[in-house]
């Protein structure tokens, strides 16, 4: 069983608890426009790996994987490759290494089951809290998300939500309070995070020669970020 990868992290810290061993996978079917990793789309780029080699890989770090560590597969999309991750998290559990799926839930139910039955945590992007965010910034579809939440509960596995937060588009309290009350509906839901968006990106755009949506807007503030996190998890 063999996958296609874009690249790794040995020591990652904000990819899910503890420290970890993050594998960044070829493939999207997103294109949000704050896409930190538009390196990643490309479902034919990157290098192809076995999902033992991958495990071997991570298997170098695990003296690091105390309080909580392990292993999280990012993107790109990691369910776009259902098989591939599921192998490898297969493997690993087998090691006793805890995982982590970093994904968009944009995927078919067949394959979110497929991957949740072997996954121990899931890190879910809640990219809008409308069709009409989604499908005007991402090119996708609210329902997506919501379906990824309900198996995911059906599951018995716990998710963690992260949203970006970009002044001018989502910034405001109407928006995170739709997004605390749909939240609230799940009671495998843990923890919400807000992330400020940034601009870091900026130079991967430029290089593969194409336009960067958000280019043009300023980066979020920290202090305004964290305002509006203290409204997601009043009531939590």
């Amino acid at each position: 069983m063999s996958g296609r990868i874009h690249s790794f992290q040995s020591l990652g810290t904000v990819d899910g608890p503890g420290i970890r061993f993050v594998v960044f996978m070829q493939g999207c079917p997103l294109r949000c426009a704050y896409c930190h990793n538009p390196d990643t789309w490309d479902v034919c780029g990157g290098a192809e790996y076995s999902a033992e080699q991958v495990a071997e890989k991570a298997l170098r770090f695990r003296s690091y994987f105390k309080n909580g560590g392990g292993v999280t597969l990012s993107g790109g999309e990691p369910l776009m490759q259902s098989e591939f991750a599921a192998r490898l998290f297969e493997i690993l559990h087998d090691l006793g290494i805890n995982t982590a799926l970093d994904t968009s839930g944009f995927a078919s139910d067949a394959d979110i089951r497929r991957v949740l039955c072997h996954t121990d945590l899931a890190l879910l992007d809640v990219k809008f809290t409308s069709n009409d965010g989604y499908r005007k910034y991402c090119g996708g579809d609210f329902n997506n998300t919501a379906r990824f939440l309900d198996i995911a509960l059906e599951a018995g596995v716990e998710v963690w939500t992260r949203t970006v937060i970009v002044p001018g588009i989502n910034d405001n309290e109407e928006n995170i309070t739709a997004l605390r009350d749909f939240c609230g509906r799940y009671p495998n839901i843990k923890r919400r995070e807000l992330l400020p968006f940034r601009k870091l990106c900026a130079e991967k755009y430029e290089n593969l020669g194409i336009d960067f949506p958000f280019g043009r807007l300023p980066e979020a503030d920290k202090a305004e970020v964290e305002r509006l996190s203290v409204i997601l998890n009043s009531q939590f």
